[in-house]
């Protein structure tokens, strides 16, 4: 992703806000650079790249961390950084079986958090409940810290009620969540902007944004939870869809598992969802006498080689290769990156079974991706969410230069008396 001059529907604001987000990236992604070293990175000029280091130093978004010696003539260069406490973060994942709120610095780090591994409530519960924790975890930042709160992320997956039968999960609570727009009421509650976005889709941009993003522009996300979710990333965004549903995988039509513990399929069909999932490991397990109320356990009966797990894998990889290879040739990404909700080596097995599995699946002509391992396990939903705010306030989006960023392109708040970056 390169700098790019006026075009078509974009002024010089929109540009210089681009570019601002572009050096945040470029120097995210070096982790330490000096002002050349971003000047080649970003493609601009030293004096455009000065200009815009004196304004991000003075919102506090980045700061010098000492010289760097090449051995020449010259003064050494001041090398720079992300100013940890630059921006922070709150995100709130809620998901099925799990309820999350986590406190982020700049750097993605995470600060403090709030679980609870419960089938989740009644949407009123649950909306009690996480007002409380968002209103702890904002306690713990100072005055000046508070001056720097990005805003509030929220992730979940849509269409709470559907596919109960397939998880396993009672229709009453769930029904209730139908028709409830928690992030509307949420913002409601505490009057701070909330930044809504699918789950699957949250966590692939935790990984664009603190992840493996800082190194490719392009992937395919793969989430393995209580449920499974994915994400697209394409030139260093997000790829929502219209709906904000593009990477879905769940309800990609695979064959019936032929797992004993599997439910009957009436009609001979069967989604990715009741195959590759978590749900369906611990059904299976558990229809093998194996407990697993908690990941914990389910991590427990990886690691002690239960004949269940290799089973449940071999039968996720057979409905995963077909579909991921369906995904792939519309998609042409080179890099597939896998994580989940638990591991204990249990990752690195589904990769290297998935990885055997779509190359022998391979079509004529065409390689498999890269398959790397996921950067934040079962974080990734939470930081995902709590890296929304960062994401939409300071990643270098096309949007930007068209249209001045979309309705959600909210630019977080960086300094007292509430100054904004990239304005």
């Amino acid at each position: 992703m390169e700098s790019v001059g006026l075009g078509r529907g974009s002024n010089s604001a929109q540009l210089r806000r681009y570019n601002e987000r572009l050096v945040l990236q470029r120097l995210r992604r070096a982790g330490e650079a000096s002002k050349a070293d971003l000047a080649r990175a970003a493609d601009l000029t030293n004096t455009a790249v000065g200009a815009i280091i004196q304004k991000l130093e003075g919102l506090g978004l980045i700061e010098a961390v000492g010289k760097r010696h090449d051995g020449g003539r010259g003064q050494p260069a001041t090398m720079l950084r992300l100013n940890p406490k630059g921006a922070y973060g709150i995100g709130v994942r809620l998901d099925r079986r799990l309820t999350e709120t986590i406190l982020i610095d700049f750097d993605g780090h995470a600060m403090a958090r709030r679980a609870y591994d419960i089938v989740l409530p009644r949407p009123d519960k649950a909306l009690d409940m996480v007002e409380r924790d968002i209103r702890d975890l904002l306690a713990l930042l100072d005055r000046s810290e508070r001056d720097r709160f990005a805003g509030i992320g929220l992730a979940q997956p849509y269409n709470l009620g559907a596919w109960l039968g397939r998880l396993d999960l009672p229709t009453d609570t769930f029904s209730l969540w139908e028709d409830f727009d928690f992030a509307a009421r949420l913002e409601e509650r505490i009057g701070l902007p909330v930044f809504a976005e699918n789950d699957g889709n949250a966590a692939a941009i935790a990984e664009l944004f603190y992840g493996v993003g800082r190194r490719a522009d392009d992937f395919f996300y793969l989430f393995i939870g209580p449920a499974i979710g994915g994400g697209i990333v394409v030139d260093g965004d997000c790829l929502r869809g219209s709906l904000g549903n593009a990477g879905d995988v769940a309800v990609i039509p695979v064959a019936p598992s032929r797992l004993a513990s599997a439910p009957q399929s009436a009609d001979g069909r069967e989604l990715l969802i009741t195959r590759a999932s978590l749900n369906a490991l611990g059904r299976h397990l558990q229809h093998n006498g194996v407990p697993t109320a908690s990941a914990s356990e389910m991590e427990a009966a990886f690691a002690k080689g239960h004949p269940a797990v290799c089973e449940w894998l071999d039968d996720a990889v057979d409905a995963l290769a077909p579909a991921l290879w369906t995904a792939f040739a519309l998609l042409d990404v080179p890099l597939l990156v896998v994580d989940a909700d638990i591991d204990g080596g249990l990752v690195d097995a589904l990769i290297g079974r998935l990885g055997a599995a779509l190359a022998e699946q391979a079509p004529e002509a065409r390689r498999p991706p890269r398959i790397l391992h996921g950067s934040f396990g079962r974080d990734a939903g939470a930081i995902g969410a709590a890296s929304l705010p960062m994401f939409f306030s300071f990643s270098p989006r096309a949007s930007i230069l068209t249209r001045g960023g979309d309705e959600r392109d909210m630019i977080a708040a960086t300094a007292p008396g509430g100054a904004r970056a990239g304005e």
